[in-house]
């Protein structure tokens, strides 16, 4: 038995001393209103209306049991409008810098298809995980090594012009000590700068015989502004070069990628979210989705 809807209809007849005034303003038919209350009356084992043709009197038992059921009725109404504000509360979300404005507007919109309200918060990768900590965002897309990923996106070099190769290898970056110009960088933004990427690419660099100076970290639009003028490369992701209109290849030595993982703090679940958002996550990212992390078609 539907304990709460037959106390409804019990509560609402005895308020309008009728069944069909009762159960249309409780938005039931009386056919139904008539079922619960008569289920209710089973349950208990005393009637709780003496019926006439025109009239449903509460009985003594029926009066007494009236406040315990009005007071249960407006305790479920209270219940569901907590959740109904618990379902609209925004997931503030702390999301990467590497992120594209079009690509962050698609996934709010299509989170708010899914129920779903997000407040971005873009950071990078350290802030990300000190804003979680604190608890000042809901759930962080954090940077984690590809073993910890659920989301991965493979990185590249970029370059200002159409570098003629279908690999970049570093060692082709090693220059003499009477090489007349300056020495082609590698820039690293910060979403990169990592230990996971940045400490592999450090070891390739020392192992191939490139100077130090050869592998910087900027901000994005420094580190893209300088390969723009000059012979330097980008590591980026595909969809960032194609963003700026460089071109992207592998690089030779290594595999490199970006990982991401959705985490929660304590009052949330991310859960939730990845089995509702995993595609549209992956899509914003330029990233693939680990198998069990699709999404999109959740209720």
């Amino acid at each position: 038995m539907d304990l709460v809807g037959a106390c409804r209809a019990f509560v609402s007849v005895s308020q309008y001393g009728s069944f069909t005034d009762g159960a249309a303003a409780a938005r039931m038919s009386q056919s139904v209103a008539s079922r619960r209350v008569a289920a209710l009356e089973e349950r208990f084992g005393e009637p709780l209306f003496e019926r006439t043709s025109r009239r449903a009197v509460l009985t003594p038992f029926g009066r007494d049991m009236l406040p315990t059921a009005r007071q249960l009725v407006q305790a479920a109404d209270v219940l569901l409008d907590e959740a109904e504000a618990v379902k609209r509360k925004p997931w503030r979300l702390a999301v990467p810098g590497v992120c594209s404005t079009a690509g962050l507007a698609r996934l709010v919109a299509e989170a708010r298809g899914h129920g779903i309200t997000l407040d971005l918060r873009v950071a990078a990768p350290t802030q990300r995980r000190e804003l979680l900590r604190a608890q000042q965002v809901r759930a962080a897309l954090l940077a984690v090594p590809a073993d910890e990923a659920a989301w991965s996106v493979p990185l590249g070099l970029a370059s200002a012009g159409d570098p003629g190769v279908q690999r970049v290898y570093l060692e082709t970056l090693r220059v003499g000590r009477a090489w007349p110009g300056p020495a082609r960088r590698v820039w690293i933004q910060p979403e990169d700068d990592v230990p996971h990427i940045r400490d592999p690419l450090t070891r390739l660099r020392d192992a191939v015989g490139l100077r130090p100076a050869q592998l910087v970290a900027a901000d994005l639009t420094s580190a893209a502004a300088e390969v723009l003028c000059s012979g330097d490369l980008l590591l980026c992701s595909p969809a960032q070069a194609e963003e700026l209109a460089l071109a992207w290849r592998p690089i030779g030595e290594i595999a490199l990628g970006r990982g991401f993982a959705l985490a929660a703090a304590a009052d949330g679940n991310p859960q939730s979210i990845e089995a509702r958002l995993g595609d549209a996550i992956a899509r914003c990212l330029g990233a693939e989705a680990r198998a069990g992390i699709r999404g999109g078609t959740a209720a």
